[in-house]
């Protein structure tokens, strides 16, 4: 095998050890999910399809790839198909630049977090296409509803995303993990960092309206747009946008815990923990966050649009740009020796 050839067979394999337990993860988290909403009202949950309910998430995926694909007869077929296959892929392909070890990534590039930032922007493309192709209008009022939340949360998230990157002095991922090591006495992360930290609850807080998780799912509003974007479609497509949401939202807890948490470091600087694996210590912190998202899912009622939008551009647009203020000059004070 020649040179090129072994690296396109390495990548491919590289891709599939990502796509693949990612996959699965999936299928489990929405598992977990079901339980965790169920125990909180009190219920059971899925316990008959496998031991303790185990496989009902393959059973519910075989049930819609067994289904007919139904078009609409006025919709823009081509779009149609298309919108969920974007939502997906453009799920999975973010993960490419995410240190799951220290010499366990994928894309170790320069320039990692811009990549997030530009792959999980380009998501609202495949909801918008979505609410437009299906020519009904309560997909279309839905597609609106998500881009313009969508893009709204998604500049507070850039300027948060620029205070952890002006501390850590890097667009690397990898490097933004480095830098948390024994960031503040024997604690691995920037969420211990007193200017940091407020930076991280709005993160989380923004990540779940980037998601459309609740209390922020006015894009599937049952009370008013039927299902959101999606309600015109069935079987395999209607799977691709559940699979596609829950990768985001796997997505969003990976970046919690990267950007804030340590990454793959453990959370205190003691030799004894660095035993432990460091992709082990992502995954828990992982489903630490997805327990988060699940338990504000199953608790906190829906937000108003018009309160959506209040919180986004009034609450956090202000705050994290004077924090990107506070915190530069903050480093320029101490860091860089800038003159009073």
């Amino acid at each position: 095998m020649s040179s090129d050839a072994a690296w396109v067979t390495a990548t491919i394999v590289e891709i599939l050890l990502i796509a693949f337990p990612l996959m699965l993860g999936v299928a489990m988290i929405i598992y977990a999910d079901r339980k965790i909403w169920a125990a909180m009202a009190l219920r059971k949950g899925p316990n008959v399809v496998g031991p303790l309910g185990l496989l009902q998430s393959f059973a519910d995926g075989l049930k819609v790839f067994l289904q007919e694909t139904i078009i609409p007869s006025a919709a823009n077929k081509g779009l149609f198909l298309i919108a969920p296959i974007i939502t997906f892929t453009v799920a999975l392909m973010a993960w490419a630049v995410i240190p799951f070890n220290s010499g366990a990534i994928l894309a170790d590039i320069n320039v990692g977090l811009l990549y997030v930032l530009a792959i999980s922007s380009l998501g609202v493309y495949g909801v918008v296409i979505a609410g437009w192709s299906s020519n009904s209008k309560y997909p279309f009022f839905s597609a609106m509803r998500a881009s313009a939340q969508m893009i709204s949360y998604e500049v507070s998230i850039g300027f948060i995303l620029i205070c952890v990157v002006l501390w850590a002095g890097t667009f690397n991922l990898k490097g933004i993990v480095e830098a948390q090591r024994d960031h503040v006495w024997l604690i691995n992360g920037f969420v211990a960092n007193p200017l940091l930290f407020p930076m991280w609850v709005m993160f989380l807080i923004s990540g779940m309206a980037e998601t459309a998780r609740a209390p922020f799912d006015l894009t599937e509003a049952e009370s008013e747009l039927v299902a959101g974007y999606q309600t015109e479609y069935s079987s395999m497509a209607f799977a691709l946008y559940w699979l596609g949401e829950y990768a985001n939202v796997l997505l969003m807890c990976a970046l919690n815990a990267v950007l804030f948490w340590g990454g793959y470091l453990p959370p205190l600087d003691i030799p004894v923990l660095y035993l432990v694996p460091g992709f082990v210590w992502l995954l828990l912190k992982i489903l630490f966050f997805f327990f988060i998202f699940s338990w504000v899912k199953a608790t906190v009622p829906r937000y108003r649009y018009d309160q959506l939008m209040r919180l986004g551009w009034k609450i956090f647009l202000p705050v994290s740009l004077l924090f990107v203020f506070v915190i530069s000059g903050w480093l320029m004070l101490t860091r860089y020796g800038a003159p009073l």
